[in-house]
């Protein structure tokens, strides 16, 4: 029998290999055979594996080029998944709709999330992530601080399902990990050309995300327009910067658009 590579700790390597974990991230991202699905991290291929059996187009990446031969070779025979060895940093995701089901390499956490989420919110649909607990608690509180985690919200429905218990790893991590759902929006209303200067704007609206609200949308807005947003929106002016809603950031970012002159945006 071929002894396994154990996976070198710093890197972050800790591979899914709990069966049901995966079936159930895959049926949480309601994966369908005419998808195109990719598993970022796929180490020895337990995910990759599963997801063959329910998708036609796999994307299996991994930056180990040890880990990459043995995809390789396990996967040689099957046309309905291809094996990438590059670093998910360097990889250029495909112009077309795609999810993603993965056990995401720990270190690059935010940098997938902005990769999905904000860079390909145009093609990026649904997922579920195996993540750091801490950073899956992060993405679904309710207190804005970082404007990256509002956009997500903007777009894109987040869902912490459970606490990932250590043993459906090899080698089982010493931090926490949960499953993380993401199901984009059915929002008409989004341009995604607009998505830079959204983003603008909410640097701008958190970069003192103690004030009042009040208080920030008139550095945007003149004192009445600021209350017909309040009255139109329902935005309560007089709670902080952290405590709105990634929908009411959108209301006041499209108002801004409609009727702020452009010199005058963030």
């Amino acid at each position: 029998m071929k002894k396994q590579r154990v996976p070198i700790r710093f890197t972050g390597q800790h591979f899914t290999i709990d069966t049901p974990l995966i079936e159930d991230a895959i049926y949480l991202a309601d994966i369908q055979k005419e998808d195109l699905v990719m598993d970022i991290g796929a180490g020895h291929g337990f995910i990759s594996n599963l997801l063959i059996q329910h998708a036609d187009n796999v994307l299996s990446l991994e930056n180990d080029a040890l880990l990459a031969a043995e995809l390789k070779s396990r996967f040689k025979f099957y046309k309905t998944i291809d094996i990438i060895e590059t670093d998910f940093r360097n990889f250029i995701i495909p112009q077309k709709s795609f999810k993603v089901v993965s056990n995401i390499p720990f270190s690059i956490t935010s940098y997938i999330l902005k990769s999905l989420m904000f860079t390909h919110c145009e093609y990026f649909t649904q997922g579920c992530l195996i993540m750091q607990f801490e950073s899956a608690q992060k993405l679904v509180r309710q207190k804005f601080f970082n404007p990256y985690i509002v956009f997500y919200h903007t777009f894109y429905n987040l869902e912490f399902m459970y606490e990932v218990s250590p043993n459906s790893f090899s080698p089982p991590p010493k931090v926490r990990s949960a499953l993380l759902k993401m199901d984009k929006k059915n929002c008409k209303s989004i341009n995604y050309e607009m998505k830079d200067s959204y983003l603008d704007f909410l640097n701008f609206m958190l970069k003192f995300p103690d004030l009042p609200v009040r208080t920030a949308l008139k550095k945007i807005f003149r004192k009445q327009q600021v209350r017909e947003i309040s009255k139109l929106h329902n935005v309560k002016l007089e709670k902080p910067v952290y405590e709105m809603s990634a929908q009411e950031f959108w209301a006041c970012f499209k108002k801004m658009k409609k009727i702020v002159p452009s010199k005058l945006h963030p």
